[in-house]
């Protein structure tokens, strides 16, 4: 996903109508109580009241223009650049419109805080159209976009203070609105630690704002290093929320979980997924508890795994038997050793039921398959997707209660009862017993016929 870029320009109008509406207007320079005599002559009061009655927005500017070159140091400059932004807006130039917004900021203590509010409100939207990511001032660009938002979260309290009326609801709209802004920046300046703070707050605030909690996994998975648990659970959340193109975030979540374990098998991450997204469902924060195995841990468990501990892990169950398949689903092991308990062909291939334990007792007194060994003994059928597969037809004589030795790839098990599933095996020849066939006899040649004579 990516950034609108283009302008939403109804939540600009609706962000400046509202609180411009609550800023304190210019009074006439006459008539006003001496307590009440307002800062500026009567001369800028009246050049101001003309540029704010000039509908057009091209001649506008040229009475702003005016104004700002006779008055520079007017009280009334906040207004003036409050005009410049709006009819810039009007005409498109939203870089000018940025500059003004920003000039509007500077004033400080010189502009009412909710003029001040108003301007980094737009500025934060019509930021999208005006930023040119190939500038070379690109950074700089989004250095200041980031600082006015977190400027104009800091100026909410005071606006609130200084109109009541502002509900809270709005307050938070508009606090959400700075944060995400700041965030957005920020993680485009690769900040990604102040990404995951501005989110953060964006969330606290509605803690349902599926596009922050994507933005806020896409932050956690690109910090260094990759804080990829918490950017796992933020991604599940958003899809849980039902962002746009959840599918696309699904599938980038399942790209990046296998990416983070390296599994030899890229199915099991589907169960993994699938757990993760009902969990995140009702949890915003990770918890502490929930985990999945990075690529370093699966690999320490390979290197560890004996076919015997494989069983005794698989079949215990739990945490430890989702850790150990992990590590070994796909894996090729050489030389297992067990009985065959019962053998069960197929045109193409044997089943070959094996028991096999660290115990040699255990091994010849038992009587039940905790292996099943499949050895195609013929090529596949024509559209079979088993892997690339070199017959081993002798493999046919193996008999029940024979001792066999095997190569194979692991690729399923059983739980209950338990039962351990190979593919391509390879069986030792000194553990298949020999044809017995009896060879076919030529058949007798017959003598040629003696030529008579006549």
């Amino acid at each position: 996903m990516t950034t609108r870029n283009h302008l939403n320009r109804m939540a600009i109008v609706f962000a400046a109508l509202f609180l411009a509406s609550l800023a304190a207007r210019p009074a006439a320079a006459q008539g006003a109580a001496p307590s009440q005599q307002p800062s500026y002559t009567i001369d800028e009061y009246n050049a101001e009241q003309k540029a704010a009655a000039e509908k057009d927005p091209a001649a506008r500017i040229k009475l702003l223009d005016a104004f700002a070159a006779q008055f520079p140091n007017s009280t009334l400059m906040q207004y003036i650049h409050q005009f410049y932004y709006t009819s810039y807006f009007q005409l498109k130039n939203y870089a000018k419109a940025i500059e003004y917004t920003d000039k509007l900021v500077a004033l400080g203590d010189k502009a009412d805080v909710t003029q001040r509010v108003t301007a980094i409100q737009a500025r934060i939207q019509l930021f999208p159209s005006a930023f040119d990511a190939k500038a070379a001032d690109a950074h700089d660009q989004l250095t200041k976009e980031r600082d006015a938002a977190l400027l104009g979260a800091k100026l909410l309290p005071d606006l609130k203070k200084a109109k009541p009326d502002v509900t809270d609801e709005q307050l938070k709209t508009f606090t959400s609105a700075m944060q995400g802004a700041a965030g957005t920046a920020s993680m485009q300046l690769k900040d990604y630690p102040a990404a995951v703070t501005a989110f953060k707050a964006q969330l606290a605030l509605n803690p349902n704002d599926a596009v922050a909690s994507y933005r806020l996994g896409l932050a956690y998975l690109q910090s260094t290093p990759p804080q990829s648990l918490d950017g796992f659970w933020a991604l599940a959340r958003a899809v849980n929320l039902k962002i746009s193109d959840a599918d696309k975030v699904k599938d980038y979540l399942r790209k990046s979980v296998i990416n983070y374990e390296q599994p030899n098998c890229d199915s099991l991450v589907d169960a993994q997924l699938s757990e993760m997204l009902q969990l995140a469902a009702g949890a915003q924060e990770r918890p502490a508890t929930y985990t999945i195995p990075s690529a370093a841990d699966i690999q320490k468990v390979a290197q560890a795994s004996t076919i015997i501990s494989v069983i005794g892990d698989l079949s215990g169950g739990g945490d430890k038997a989702k850790l150990t398949w992990l590590a070994v689903c796909g894996a090729e092991f050489p030389e297992v050793v067990g009985k065959i308990i019962d053998v069960k062909k197929s045109a193409n291939f044997v089943d070959v039921l094996v028991f096999t334990s660290a115990s040699s007792d255990e091994i010849q007194a038992a009587t039940t398959a905790n292996m099943d060994v499949k050895v195609w003994t013929a090529p596949p059928p024509a559209g079979a997707t088993t892997a690339q597969v070199t017959p081993q037809p002798e493999a046919a004589r193996v008999q029940k209660d024979d001792e066999i030795r095997f190569s194979g790839t692991l690729a399923s098990y059983d739980p209950t009862p338990f039962l351990l599933h190979w593919d391509l095996a390879k069986v030792d020849p000194s553990t298949i017993p020999a044809d017995k066939t009896p060879a076919k006899r030529p058949a007798p040649r017959r003598a040629a016929p003696k030529p008579t004579g006549n």
